[in-house]
């Protein structure tokens, strides 16, 4: 032994001798078992398509609350490409219009008062919805008057013009592409203005397209459901599951003959609620003959900066729950934003790659 950094290197050699019989011995004891945890029944951390696989997603073209991205025709035919390699058909536009932006020269809301759009963002989807053999469902136009007064009514009267004026000037130009309807306002318990509001909205688009099918995505008044203006993440009031069935009975009683589907928001309860919240809404969508979907949702809710990308563990926890409490579809809000690869934030790329990693595509 010459020097100091001989006795060092030989000292570490002999430690990693002693340590390595101790180590294998440990792994060796428990067998490479994962520890038993509730949300993994069949104890194996390493599952893979045990979740229910996304097929649609939602364009929020209007981004009031997350960032615009500028994109032009070319990067939205790229984002479908990429929405078509993970095996989406479906596309809904979240809303058509909110307040004074709207996604289509609209004479009846540019009459009102709305603004005009630098381009036709209905015809540009529609177009590569076409193109790329989805479906596509025009969502309604959102006057922010509900949120303002909590009066749901007002959204009927606007959109009575709405839906004639897309199904004249749109729709007949791509029969094979129009999939129905989205009715956007969001609502999560029973309001009086609720079931005549969803009802009056929903039997004018299903009467004006022959039958097209309708569905609508609601929340789950949980545990975080916080305004998302807060720094708050989390509330001590959320609704029961009793009160939540409760209500969505009556809702669904009051609608199920004009609404097709429901896809509840899945982010506002805790991990350890979705299958119980879960099995309620398929309970109720099957009592009234509905199809139960999810609106998984992409972004993450547990953060104090609102809204990045979703940590994967916790998207794949909601679409295993939905998976395994018989759901029929998975759309997401919203790949564009929080999925896709050209997003404006890195981490929806790495997210697409570990969905893709999970569903071996």
């Amino acid at each position: 032994m010459n020097n100091r950094r001989d006795f060092l290197k030989t000292a570490a050699i002999a430690g990693a001798a002693i340590a390595a019989p101790t180590i294998l011995s440990s792994a060796k004891k428990n067998d490479n078992k994962a520890p038993e945890h509730p949300y993994f029944p069949d104890k194996n951390l390493l599952v893979q398509n045990e979740g229910l696989p996304i097929t649609g997603t939602f364009l929020d073209e209007i981004s009031h609350d997350i960032p615009h991205q500028n994109w032009g025709e070319a990067e939205w035919d790229r984002d479908f490409q990429y929405m078509k390699a993970i095996g989406i058909d479906t596309v809904i536009n979240c809303r058509s219009g909110y307040r004074k932006q709207v996604i289509y020269p609209s004479k009846h809301l540019l009459a009102k008062g709305c603004y005009m759009p630098s381009k036709d963002l209905l015809d540009m989807f529609l177009r590569l919805a076409q193109k790329y053999g989805m479906k596509y469902y025009f969502g309604l136009y959102d006057s922010g008057k509900y949120w303002d007064t909590g009066d749901m009514s007002y959204e009927v009267d606007d959109n009575k013009y709405v839906i004639e004026e897309v199904w004249d000037n749109y729709f007949s130009k791509y029969p094979d592409t129009f999939g129905g309807w989205y009715i956007s306002t969001e609502i999560s318990r029973n309001n009086k203005s609720a079931i005549p509001s969803f009802y009056a909205m929903a039997k004018q688009c299903k009467d004006v397209s022959n039958g097209l099918p309708t569905f609508i995505a609601p929340w789950i008044d949980g545990k975080k459901a916080v305004n998302a203006a807060s720094s708050i993440l989390t509330k001590t009031d959320g609704v029961t599951v009793d009160q939540h069935e409760k209500e969505w009975n009556e809702i669904f009683d009051g609608i199920h003959d004009v609404v097709d589907a429901c896809a509840f928001q899945d982010g506002h309860i805790d991990f350890d609620e979705l299958d119980i919240f879960f099995a309620v809404n398929k309970k109720l969508a099957d009592r009234y003959g509905m199809k139960c979907w999810t609106n998984a949702e992409s972004f993450d809710r547990d953060m104090p900066i609102k809204f990045f990308p979703i940590k994967f563990d916790k998207l794949r926890l909601k679409l295993e729950a939905a998976k395994r409490q018989g759901y029929e579809k998975a759309l997401t809000f919203e790949f564009s934003h929080f999925m896709s690869p050209q997003s404006a934030y890195l981490q929806a790329g790495h997210l697409y790659n570990r969905y893709r990693d999970y569903f071996n595509i």
